[in-house]
């Protein structure tokens, strides 16, 4: 099955050349990677050009220009383009382990969509944290008890840990996730009404939950490091409170605004 990465960025060119270095040293290689950029400066075009010259994964870069937060939008750009029918969503700022991509396919599955989890790198540690960090637990346990990485029960990996399987909202994250691409085609993919951060994710999963999709998620596989950043307070988050309350309402699954608008 054909595997294709969308990594989301906006203007943090040093945390997206480490997630790209990291998915060029996965166990199982991505068919593609597709950077899902929300209106960068040059500097993340010229990170992605140091690494094009690779054969393979093929490495694009899908951009539109600077009109604000227009994340869904990007995503969905992205999702057209992409040639995988499996598809991983991860934010250009969460560090995955080498087996991130082997995971996420092993527990592919129809009928749902696949929650992975991570483990947050604090402010301290953020700016030297990288991939090799990744691969040494003895490093990883170190920095744990120093107190400088959270979530910490995440850095093992635990392959014959079951899967859950649910319908719960909580703890939805687009930032590692997966899905098959003929159900995110099915919705609509990610709705562009939302014009500032917070909810849309929500929104997107509730939409798949109501096309009859469960959410499966493993504690210990498919995890990611996510580099701390300020937090980003949408300024617009009672429109998307309500936007996310329409879709939990609302017995359709597809969006009016989304994929369609760019075909």
């Amino acid at each position: 099955m054909k595997v294709s990465i969308i990594v989301t960025t906006y203007n943090r060119p040093d945390a997206l050349r480490k997630v790209i270095i990291a998915l060029y040293h996965q166990t199982r290689l991505p068919d593609e990677i597709l950077v899902a950029d929300d209106g960068s400066g040059p500097e993340t075009r010229e990170v992605i050009s140091e690494f094009q010259h690779h054969q393979a994964p093929a490495l694009y870069h899908v951009r539109q220009e600077d009109q604000g937060f227009r994340l869904s939008m990007i995503r969905n750009k992205a999702v057209l383009k992409a040639k995988g029918e499996y598809l991983i969503l991860l934010d250009g700022d969460c560090i995955p382990t080498r087996f991130f991509v082997a995971d996420h396919l092993d527990l592919a599955e129809k009928g749902y969509f696949f929650q992975g989890k991570r483990a947050l790198v604090t402010q301290k540690l953020a700016d030297k944290f990288d991939f090799e960090d990744t691969t040494s637990f003895a490093r990883l346990l170190c920095q744990v008890l120093s107190g400088r990485i959270s979530n910490a029960h995440h850095i093992i990996r635990i392959p014959f840990f079951p899967c859950s399987r649910n319908k719960k909202m909580s703890g939805t994250r687009g930032c590692n996730m997966g899905f098959f691409k003929q159900d995110v085609e099915a919705v609509n993919g990610f709705n562009h009404e939302f014009s500032s951060w917070g909810r849309e994710d929500s929104e997107f999963v509730a939409r798949l939950f109501k096309y009859g999709l469960r959410r499966k998620e493993h504690p210990f596989r498919a995890i990611c490091y996510h580099l701390w950043h300020r937090e980003n307070k949408g300024t617009c988050l009672k429109k998307n409170e309500d936007l996310l309350k329409q879709a939990l309402a609302s017995d359709t699954w597809s969006c009016t605004k989304g994929l369609n608008d760019l075909k």
